[in-house]
């Protein structure tokens, strides 16, 4: 199915189009991840600063036949003290984008979102899925699936604000935003549509903008017309979401793992709400997957870069 990929090309030309982003890498020790990097450098998307045992990076590149030696590197014995490390060089604005390696997620994420030391705004941080579906005419988000376990209203009320800023800037300039439940109907038993009825109020109010709500919808009518129309929902999201806020993280992890595995998709992730953008690979995603989350995080720092600078001259 390679060949109906229809996103991800686009995705990377535009992070190709714009200088590389000072990125920096936290202990990329496995095969798949350093020749992520090497991918993304190669693309001039990041300049990367690999963060780890430089001995062992050498190594592991030297095995896979890649070629680091252009790459500065900051030496670090442990998984711990690499997380500290990128999150220190992001908030001293030596790097602008932050890389999960090959380390594990709570460590990773642990140093980032220390309230002290880490990397939070005001913003609720969350996870974003940005899914390159060969049978969907149009790019897919699913939000959260990685960061937030069980978030309520207001935690949700960021998350979707997260995706539809996250939207504008890989050019949509109105995101169809379907709130996603079991049920197209409002119940009180099922908490998630009593939050995606408030959700759609709160984008009216002004609370959420930017993109265009509606739900609770299912899944099949979220991403499917001729499902909608069989149900008589009537909306200008239905049956051609950009985006799908899930009701937790399990939910959205099956939906995502469900895409990937069983429907041929390429996900890229993305966590959005921090000081810089974070990219959050599993251990598990390739090549493809890594390049185009960095592609992501660097179209997102481009975009704050011009922001900062129009709010100067403004």
């Amino acid at each position: 199915m390679a060949e109906n990929h229809h996103v991800f090309s686009r995705l990377l030309d535009d992070a190709k189009a714009t200088p590389p982003i000072p990125t920096a890498v936290v202990w990329p020790l496995s095969a798949v991840a350093l020749e992520g990097v090497c991918d993304a450098a190669a693309g001039r998307v990041i300049e990367p600063v690999l963060i780890g045992p430089a001995s062992e990076m050498v190594a592991i590149a030297g095995k896979e036949g890649l070629d680091i030696s252009g790459f500065q590197t900051a030496e670090v014995g442990s998984e711990a003290d690499a997380a500290a490390k990128g999150v220190e060089l992001c908030l001293a604005g030596k790097t602008q984008i932050l890389m999960k390696g090959s380390l594990h997620t709570d460590v990773f994420m642990h140093a980032a979102m220390q309230d002290a030391t880490g990397l939070r705004t005001h913003r609720r941080t969350s996870h974003v899925f940005i899914f390159d579906v060969p049978s969907y005419p149009r790019m897919l988000m699913i939000t959260d699936a990685a960061v937030n376990i069980t978030p309520g209203l207001m935690d949700k009320a960021d998350i979707v604000q997260n995706a539809i800023d996250l939207a504008h800037v890989l050019g949509l300039e109105c995101p169809k935003v379907a709130i996603l439940s079991a049920v197209e109907t409002v119940n009180p038993k099922i908490q998630s549509t009593i939050d995606a009825a408030a959700l759609c109020k709160m984008a009216d109010r002004g609370q959420i903008t930017g993109g265009l709500l509606d739900g609770p919808l299912a899944f099949d009518n979220a991403v499917n017309l001729q499902a909608a129309e069989i149900k008589h929902i009537t909306s200008p999201v239905a049956g051609q979401a950009d985006i799908l806020i899930v009701p937790d993280l399990e939910s959205g992890n099956m939906l995502s793992k469900q895409l990937e595995y069983l429907a041929g998709a390429e996900a890229a992730g993305i966590v959005l709400g921090a000081r810089v953008p974070i990219v959050l690979t599993s251990r598990a995603d390739g090549r493809k997957a890594r390049m185009a989350s960095a592609a992501v995080a660097a179209m997102l720092a481009h975009a704050r870069v011009s922001k900062t600078d129009a709010a100067v001259k403004g």
